[in-house]
């Protein structure tokens, strides 16, 4: 794998521009035996600070305490781009649009700073059939003087989409089990999407508004699931502690507006996160906070 190294962070909009100029590619393809070829390369930015302005907005809409520490979720947010880029690349073996994030995992090994200068990277590996279709892991790194200190994996999936001759998994999906009791009830209005949108700089059209929302299928507009995963994280507090693993599952998407079930609770050796629907317990994101 080669690393290519570029300028600055690349514009969201301009990778969302090429994601629907690239909408062409609707099926996994193979030049020969094997599975679909990788990118195999290494996006690479070095000396990425954030900005204070920017934070701030983000620690307050999720609900993190004001301080010069950067959640682990806008670290995410940093590098989402770097992410996108692989996607929307010509080369990407699936396509872009329509690409349904269903899990992601974030190994914390010490909180970056405001101050930080970040190295951030991302790749693709992994690619894999799936139950529903064909799975990716897009892999991005915030690392400091040399030191990687924050690893997230995204997993997105192509729903329907085979690879040819690789059965998929028959392994069902884990059941959920409604919790005994909520922790909290969150009361999402139509607007949050659009309020992460603004401090993530993800102004994926799903997530915008009804309108534009309809046009991908969709009823109303989606909450950002990193934005549902970070509020959770952020639920969690000060006893994650500086070092910790931090993993959700998005079983499905939650509609704006809507009203939610939330649990985050200690259990042994970290926190379990749940948020359903309350009218029959559907789930829409489940995970787990571990220290170290």
């Amino acid at each position: 794998m080669s690393d290519v190294e570029l300028g600055a962070v690349p514009a969201l909009g301009s990778v969302y521009g090429r994601a629907l100029t690239g909408a062409v590619r609707r099926a996994v393809r193979r030049s020969g035996p094997g599975a679909p070829g990788m990118p195999a390369r290494r996006l690479v930015v070095h000396g990425v600070r954030a900005d204070a302005a920017r934070l701030t907005a983000y620690l307050h809409l999720l609900g993190e305490p004001a301080n010069d520490r950067l959640p682990a979720g806008f670290v995410h947010v940093l590098a989402f781009p770097l992410a996108m880029a692989l996607l929307t690349a010509d080369d990407f073996p699936l396509p872009a649009l329509g690409l349904v994030h269903v899990a992601n995992h974030v190994v914390q090994h010490r909180p970056a700073l405001l101050t930080d200068r970040l190295t951030l990277t991302a790749r693709a590996e992994h690619l894999r059939p799936h139950r529903a279709g064909t799975a990716v892991d897009l892999v991005t790194e915030a690392a400091v003087d040399g030191h990687v200190i924050w690893t997230g994996t995204s997993t997105y999936l192509a729903k329907g989409l085979r690879l040819l001759g690789d059965a998929p998994p028959k392994e069902p999906p884990a059941p959920f089990v409604i919790p005994e009791e909520p922790t909290a009830r969150w009361r999402l209005p139509a607007d949050r999407g659009r309020a992460y949108a603004a401090v993530s700089g993800d102004r994926n059209p799903i997530h915008l508004s009804a309108t534009t929302a309809r046009l991908f299928g969709f009823p109303r507009a989606l909450a950002h699931g990193m934005d549902t995963a970070a509020r959770l994280l952020a639920a969690v507090g000060p006893g994650r502690g500086d070092a910790f693993t931090w993993s959700v599952e998005f079983a499905a998407p939650v509609l704006l507006p809507s009203t939610v079930d939330v649990r985050v609770a200690a259990d042994d050796g970290g926190f379990s996160l749940a948020v359903w629907r309350p009218a029959d317990g559907k789930p829409h994101v489940v995970g787990r906070v571990s220290a170290g």
